[in-house]
């Protein structure tokens, strides 16, 4: 007897369905946990806003906690792929970069993208962490991983011997890590309401200020 064909059930089709509900989830829960708060919003409430199944958002996320975490990390990397910040072309252009001043002022652009688009989030996940321990590992991952990325940076620019005389690496990445910082977006942007343009001008003229030797 011949075997009985059945059909693949890990079809290209398939795939992008699947893409496509997996994505129609994290905007839906984009949308209610800057709306609403992480407390107030509900995985029922999050299939609902997507139009799938409640069993659709757990089969895909597990948690609320899980849901927020991979939205994170769609948002920070601009797309919902697997390679981390520090592979990413942009990330990688401004380590690569050999005139010291303009990795800096790359940095400043590559941070006032990156801002400007999870910069909502963030507070979201600040103010779930002293109520949920997940989000609270969250949070502190996110600085953890945030501080490490500048200090790629900083090495780089002390490689070429560009940081300014007395100024180590340690503190060099301490002060960059303090000017990117999102709290400072959130005092100048959202409320004091200087424009992303603004912000990017005064930090990458302040930071390259602060770390830069110069001549004379």
């Amino acid at each position: 007897m011949n075997p009985v064909k059945t059909r693949s059930y890990n079809s290209p089709r398939r795939r992008e369905q699947a893409a496509a509900t997996r994505t129609a989830i994290l905007e839906a829960a984009q949308q209610l946990f800057e709306r609403q708060g992480y407390a107030a919003t509900t995985m029922v409430g999050i299939a609902a806003e997507a139009e799938v199944a409640s069993k659709t958002v757990y089969l895909a996320f597990e948690t609320k906690s899980g849901l927020l975490r991979a939205l994170w990390n769609a948002q920070l990397r601009g797309d919902q792929g697997d390679v981390p910040v520090a592979e990413r072309q942009w990330y990688r252009e401004v380590v690569e970069e050999p005139d010291p001043e303009r990795q800096l002022r790359l940095n400043a652009r590559n941070a006032r993208a990156v801002k400007a688009r999870v910069a909502a989030l963030l507070e979201v996940i600040r103010s779930a962490a002293p109520v949920d321990e997940d989000i609270a590992a969250l949070w502190d991952r996110i600085q953890t991983e945030f501080h490490a990325n500048q200090r790629v940076i900083v090495e780089s620019v002390d490689a070429k011997g560009a940081l300014r005389p007395g100024l180590d690496a340690d503190r060099a990445t301490d002060i960059l890590w303090t000017l990117n910082h999102p709290d400072v977006w959130q005092l100048l942007v959202r409320e004091r309401g200087w424009t992303p343009d603004d912000w990017e001008q005064w930090f990458a003229d302040t930071v390259c200020a602060q770390l830069l030797a110069r001549d004379g």
